[in-house]
């Protein structure tokens, strides 16, 4: 599927198994970060939603005023971290090397350094700036 120019339709058709959508206060700066921390791809960007890529997996972000009539958005902190208890695993990006470039954005934070786990992994835990707690692992 060509992400650059599927309509949206025949895009929410294509959906199966388990999906992602993270609501976002700005879909450029939170593509950007995944991009340049986690080497993400972002598909069809706009200033409303983006289609994200990572090993063959996809994603959505969604800009909060795209969530007008949907019952989340009244949740929605105005500042802050958000989706608070969740965990985004990123199995296949070197966790020393994604903490290192976090670096380089203000807003985001490296809340766990790189570490050996006991369940076999690498990992290390990095809030971006909307406050989602993203974790690249690697096998140890």
């Amino acid at each position: 599927m060509d992400y650059e120019t599927v309509s949206a339709g025949d895009f929410g058709r294509s959906l199966s198994g388990l999906g992602l959508n993270l609501l976002v206060r700005d879909v450029a700066a939170e593509a950007g970060f995944l991009s340049s921390v986690f080497e993400m791809s972002a598909h069809r960007q706009s200033r409303d939603f983006a289609i994200m890529s990572y090993h063959g997996e996809v994603f959505q972000l969604h800009a909060d005023g795209t969530f007008g009539s949907h019952p989340l958005l009244s949740l929605l902190p105005e500042s802050g971290p958000r989706g608070a208890g969740l965990e985004i695993r990123l199995y296949e990006t070197d966790p020393d090397a994604a903490a290192a470039r976090a670096g380089a954005f203000a807003d985001a934070l490296v809340l766990q350094a790189p570490a050996d786990k006991p369940h076999g992994l690498r990992e290390c835990v990095i809030l971006c700036p909307n406050g989602y707690a993203w974790v690249p692992s690697r096998r140890i």
